[in-house]
């Protein structure tokens, strides 16, 4: 197989994890953000770190990408339809980033990989794509909502005779470390899913086989460039997630935040199940906003980001599928 054709498939997907990061920054950090308990700057070196380190936890999450959702197409065509997959993956995040909407990187992905695997004529794991996809895309928001709403509950109950102001002082401090586990669980989910794009690269070409553990080197690079995308920042979201949903307090950000590292923690090693941390923090921060009065939330954001999610994945495949068309015809 071609070297070059390799490395700049590889280099595409790094491309895509680099979008990732700053599309997804704003999860780990924009409640810290609005509620004024890190600077901006601060958060994204801080996040940018943690998802250095997350990384660097586990593998179950690559494998399930890697070996779960379609069969190892092979040679060129095999490649192409990689390529085609990150194409779909990056343009939905970069349509997404530019008009402000949370949607999710990893659906992005997923949807880029079937949308390729089926114009390229290559078997789609149905079941493992509703096992470690589907139902987890339902499943996971549901979580995060009751989750954060038990969470936030029982704060106000146990912090219910302390000082306001004191209370909100400590949260604030105490948001540090509950954005640091977010970043982490970030790092954990979203770098190994690019690790596991890589390692398919590496087993089409002959370089790896899937019983090989993960090379260092991939697992150095996917950091590094999830990282890098991260330090670069994803305003526009940020915004969206911090602000525009509900105004959070410390006590409510860090209750969110708990929630959605707490979720993302456990997806990855009890079921290497690959969840959206879009998912997850989101409806963590509408989950702890209900608990002040439910029309506190704003509602109508909401449903604009759930929509978002519905239509992720269908809106990758079709443009990986198109993508894939043209390199047929530019490269047969």
């Amino acid at each position: 197989m071609d070297t070059f054709v390799l490395v700049v498939t590889i280099g595409v997907a790094l491309g895509f994890t680099y979008t990732n990061g700053f599309h997804d920054s704003a999860n780990a950090i924009a409640t810290s953000v609005s509620t004024r308990a890190l600077t901006p700057r601060a958060a994204l070196a801080m996040a940018a770190v943690m998802n250095l380190a997350g990384a660097f936890l586990g593998s179950g999450v690559a494998k399930t990408v890697s070996e779960g959702l379609i069969a190892t197409p092979e040679g060129d065509k095999g490649m192409g339809i990689l390529f085609a997959a990150l194409v779909g993956a990056i343009i939905w995040n970069l349509v997404t980033w530019y008009f402000g909407l949370p949607s999710s990187s990893s659906h992005a992905l997923f949807g880029g990989m079937v949308g390729a695997a089926l114009a390229g004529g290559t078997l789609v794991h149905w079941s493992g794509v509703l096992d470690k996809v589907v139902i987890p895309m339902f499943v996971s928001p549901v979580i995060g909502l009751v989750v954060g709403y038990l969470v936030m509950v029982a704060i106000m109950w146990m912090f219910r005779k302390s000082n306001p102001h004191k209370a909100k002082r400590g949260f604030r401090i105490a948001q540090t470390v509950s954005a640091a586990g977010m970043a982490l669980g970030h790092g954990l989910q979203d770098a190994q899913k690019t690790m596991g794009i890589v390692v398919m690269a590496l087993v089409i070409s002959g370089h790896e086989k899937y019983s090989d553990p993960i090379p260092v080197w991939v697992k150095l690079v996917c950091a590094l460039m999830l990282s890098l995308g991260t330090y670069a920042g994803g305003w526009r979201i940020m915004r969206t997630l911090g602000r525009k949903i509900i105004e959070l307090d410390p006590p409510q950000g860090f209750a969110a935040e708990t929630t959605g590292a707490s979720i993302m923690f456990g997806s990855a090693f009890l079921f290497h199940a690959p969840i959206s941390t879009t998912h997850v923090i989101t409806s963590a921060i509408m989950g702890v906003g209900a608990t002040k009065r439910v029309n506190a939330v704003r509602w109508g954001v909401a449903k604009n980001i759930i929509l978002g999610w519905f239509i992720t994945m269908p809106a990758a495949a079709l443009v990986a599928a198109a993508s894939y068309g043209i390199v047929v015809l530019l490269f047969g």
